[in-house]
């Protein structure tokens, strides 16, 4: 699972980044978080058709962390709903509508993963898994908008958008720490994955391709991160050779 990542780029930066032609909540801004985890506000980079518009134009949103289906009663299963299996994305009904019509991009420096430390089963070392060239990583993610029925029509928290993470299979390098991972989409293939023209889901799967071995590096970081309270760019220090030697 993905239940953890650091998200420090600025809105500036990923509107650049992303080539964004609209900043969607523009009275919004979120600062540097190195410790982001389900529930927190994240930006999604995603497209729709505006209001009057003939095409669907690229934007950069803020949303919750933890996806509430549409028909959800209450958004608190939100919370249990941060990853979606791309084995199941396509068939879950929690996830189904959300793959066909409402996929995202969800901006980040890297994520966290934690392995049990050899001869301690009780102890677990975390780790920061980023790409190696130190570039963006662009997850694939699923977003939907949930409607409070106990607010009034004008109420601006009547809607609900909100988030998922979808995961696959970690590669090899990789499933030493954990065996699961972020989907990843690479630049060539944003703009396919976020066409809401496209929503035949085998083609939309064909466009989920797991990163390539290499692609991403891992470093082990201080304990710091297993508290949400923490953060700070410190719990993405690599640990020095000192501070790791006793870890296997």
């Amino acid at each position: 699972m993905c239940g953890r990542y650091a998200s420090a780029r600025d809105k500036h930066q990923l509107l650049e980044e992303f080539q964004v032609e609209l900043d969607g909540d523009p009275d919004k801004e979120l600062g540097p978080d190195y410790n982001v985890a389900p529930t927190k506000n994240v930006y999604a980079v995603l497209s729709r058709v505006p209001k009057e518009a003939e095409r669907a134009v690229r934007q950069l949103r803020v949303m919750k962390w933890g996806l509430v289906p549409a028909w959800a009663k209450d958004p608190s299963v939100g919370s249990r709903m941060i990853n979606a299996r791309i084995e199941t994305v396509a068939e879950k009904p929690s996830y189904r509508q959300a793959f066909a019509k409402r996929r995202c991009l969800l901006p980040a420096d890297g994520y966290f993963e934690w392995m049990p430390v050899e001869g301690d089963k009780k102890k677990k070392q975390p780790y920061f898994i980023h790409p190696a060239d130190g570039g963006v990583l662009a997850m694939a993610g699923l977003y939907e908008f949930w409607k409070d029925p106990g607010r009034e029509e004008d109420d601006p928290l009547k809607w609900l958008v909100t988030c998922t993470v979808i995961t696959t299979d970690a590669e090899d390098d990789l499933g030493r720490i954990h065996d699961r991972m972020p989907m990843m989409i690479e630049p060539e293939r944003w703009a396919e994955w976020l066409d809401p023209k496209l929503t035949d889901a085998k083609l939309a799967s064909g466009l989920l391709v797991p990163a390539q071995p290499g692609r991403l590096t891992a470093d082990p970081v201080s304990t710091d991160v297993n508290n949400v309270r923490n953060n700070g760019p410190d719990l993405i220090k690599p640990l020095s050779p000192e501070d790791d030697s006793g870890l296997f």
